[in-house]
């Protein structure tokens, strides 16, 4: 008897020091991404990102986006929701991380309609259409012109502008700060600079809250 409560007892203190290491280990990868996020600041926002809401807004969402990425897509009308429930709260700012196949041409197709002044909805546009153009998880230019009927653009000149090499220079800084912020998969999100403590919808609008919250304090 005596043997089976100790064996009870050394299990329980074995699973008591698994826990507490386990929650340990994240909360150290937590700080280290907010303290790298901190250090790195000036990796998070570049003057060419694209951005939506107040420039004075108290939060900033930082999200690193990939056009061809299916969650991406997924939490596009999430975040959307997000920032209309609290207007003028939020900013939202774009970094590209195009890591799936061919999906830097897609980038080069919005930034050349940024510069129509037709940047969201073209965005939107192909989030809203991305299984037409991105058959076998690769995108294919070819399939893109189909899902920007409508939207006004004057296509023959978007063709030229993505050709422009500061396109390229820019992808280039994106991919570079989202590996200098460790940054793998898309999307990746920062809230006021720091990064979440966990992947998801639920904490992305937990922290948002709670950082609202605290600018409400001050």
């Amino acid at each position: 008897m005596k043997q089976k409560t100790l064996f009870i007892v050394t299990v329980t203190a074995l699973l008591l020091v698994f826990i507490v290491g386990t929650l340990a280990y994240k909360n150290e990868k937590v700080d280290q991404a907010a303290q790298l996020a901190e250090i790195n600041s000036a990796a998070l926002i570049r003057p060419h990102s694209p951005t939506f809401g107040r420039a004075d807004a108290p939060v900033v969402i930082v999200e690193f986006l990939d056009p061809a990425c299916g969650t991406c897509q997924a939490f596009y009308p999430l975040v959307k929701d997000m920032l209309e429930e609290h207007p003028d709260k939020i900013r939202l700012v774009l970094r590209y991380a195009p890591f799936h196949d061919g999906s830097e041409k897609v980038v080069a197709v919005l930034e050349a309609a940024k510069k129509q002044g037709k940047f969201w909805p073209t965005l939107e546009a192909l989030l809203d259409t991305q299984d037409d153009w991105k058959p076998k998880y690769t995108a294919e230019l070819p399939l893109v012109w189909k899902s920007l009927a409508g939207l006004g653009l004057n296509l023959d000149q978007l063709r030229i502008d993505m050709t422009d090499p500061e396109i390229s220079r820019l992808i280039a800084q994106d991919l570079a700060d989202a590996n200098t912020l460790k940054v793998t998969s898309t999307p990746e999100f920062f809230v006021n600079g720091k990064p979440l403590p966990r992947f998801g919808y639920g904490p992305l609008k937990q922290m948002v809250e709670e950082t609202l919250k605290q600018s409400q304090q001050r």
